[in-house]
């Protein structure tokens, strides 16, 4: 049965953004958008020029405004609907304090932080399932955060309740149970988008909550660094080889820009990149030009492969940042010295060809850089279409077992890097070339359950 012929459910959209998840979401055609709320006004010029063109339902309501000081009530009102009636809520609060790509800060008042606006709209409005994906930081992210250098292994007091790996989503799923004539299941998931076709390598938790009691499930990864990205074959667990990566070239490959917008390098630092084959960093320059232009990073622990990064065709995407221009997290082109062009982060976030993004240059950059990539939201929304249509087949029946736990699923989402340096020797990755020394390591664990509460 084609979708056409399947019942749509409808959706509520919180933190809206550019809309990537929801794109993704709407791509299953099994949903209608009713709404949807971002706080930045830009973001929302972006989401009204789309529909004015005809590529968002020109009945779906859009709310501009900070989330705090919204009623959802007031929204359910306007769309003529009670609590319980809206079929899914979608959103990724923004993450910046939980993210491991900087300085972790946390959070210490969690209660008013906006993961918990989310579970404040979840609680009024009562959906049947809600969709919220955020860093993978999040599942590790403490309520008070202590700094390295204070923590026991370095000589300080143990770490208090608050201070625990894991004590945010902890409180979260507290709070969740709590909810007043509804009890919510919780499914989480670490997932990586490049196992399921996307042309990027970008890292994602994705909790699915249901008030049926239903225990949501996730596929297992399609893609995978098989053929030249590896140098084992990489099977499903049932034995069935799955499908190389997607690449670089493949997402943009073929694109021709006449007039292409582009937050690029400055001279200064397109002097560097000019001297780094394609796939390779800052291991390629001389070791004067290594310390006179990273300065105190030279000295710095860890591999540092974003520096003076030269990105190759035949491989994923390194993760999109909101700005492809900064030294530390370079995102230069295999054959070009220029940064990728807003086009180009557009394909590899996978949005549609003809969608726009109004702004600055530098907002749009952050428009798609911050959105959720549109094939994750594509699959969640098929596994949560499959268990509404059971849903509504049972009559909207509650499992009669008790929830027993809320459960986080790894799906294979850490991809382990290729080798950049080793013994002192730079490996350079070369399009149909040999780089049996450099390639991706399969993952040591495919799929692993544990506990959250």
């Amino acid at each position: 049965m084609s979708s056409k012929n399947k019942p749509q459910y409808s959706v509520i959209s919180l933190f809206s953004g550019a809309m990537g998840l929801d794109i993704g979401v709407e791509q299953t055609g099994r949903y209608k958008f009713l709404a949807c709320l971002e706080k930045e006004s830009i973001f929302c010029e972006t989401i009204r020029l789309n529909q004015r063109k005809g590529r968002l339902s020109p009945d779906m309501k859009i709310y501009e405004g900070d989330i705090n000081h919204i009623d959802p009530l007031e929204i359910l009102s306007d769309l003529d609907l009670c609590p319980g009636d809206i079929d899914l809520i979608v959103g990724g609060p923004p993450c910046q304090a939980f993210s491991t790509a900087g300085k972790r800060q946390s959070t210490q008042d969690p209660r008013g932080t906006l993961l918990w606006q989310f579970l404040r709209f979840v609680s009024v409005i009562k959906p049947k399932f809600f969709l919220m994906e955020n860093v993978r930081g999040l599942i590790s992210a403490a309520l008070l955060h202590r700094p390295i250098a204070d923590r026991p292994d370095k000589g300080g007091p143990p770490l208090t309740e608050k201070e625990l790996p894991g004590s945010v989503i902890q409180l979260f799923v507290e709070d969740l149970k709590k909810i007043k004539d509804a009890s919510y299941r919780l499914d989480g998931f670490e997932v990586n988008a490049v196992n399921y076709g996307a042309p990027q390598i970008r890292e994602r938790v994705l909790f699915i909550g249901n008030r049926y009691n239903v225990e949501v499930h996730f596929p297992d990864p399609t893609h995978g660094p098989s053929g030249i990205l590896s140098q084992q074959k990489t099977l499903f667990e049932d034995g069935n080889e799955i499908i190389p990566w997607k690449t670089l070239r493949d997402a943009i490959g073929e694109l021709n820009e006449d007039n292409p917008e582009i937050m690029d390098f400055s001279p200064r630092k397109k002097r560097y990149l000019s001297k780094i084959p394609e796939g390779s960093n800052w291991r390629s320059l001389p070791l004067e030009d290594q310390k006179e232009s990273m300065k105190k990073a030279f000295y710095a622990k860890g591999g540092r492969s974003g520096w003076w990064r030269r990105l190759s065709y035949d491989l994923p995407c390194p993760t999109l940042v909101t700005m492809p221009n900064h030294a530390g997290t370079s995102l230069c082109h295999p054959k070009e010295v220029r940064a990728l062009t807003l086009k180009e982060y557009s394909r590899i976030q996978e949005f549609p060809d003809d969608w726009e993004f109004l702004g600055t240059t530098s907002q749009k950059y952050a428009q798609v850089g911050n959105a959720v990539p549109v094939r994750l939201g594509r699959i969640a929304g098929d596994v949560i279409a499959s268990n509404l249509d059971k849903l509504k087949s049972q009559n909207w029946t509650v499992e009669s077992e008790p929830i027993l736990n809320y459960k986080l699923t790894y799906i294979q989402s850490h991809i382990r890097t290729r080798q950049w340096y080793k013994n002192g020797k730079t490996y350079i990755w070369e399009n149909d070339g040999e780089n049996s020394e450099n390639c991706y390591s399969l993952p040591k664990t495919k799929r692993k359950t544990k506990i959250i509460i």
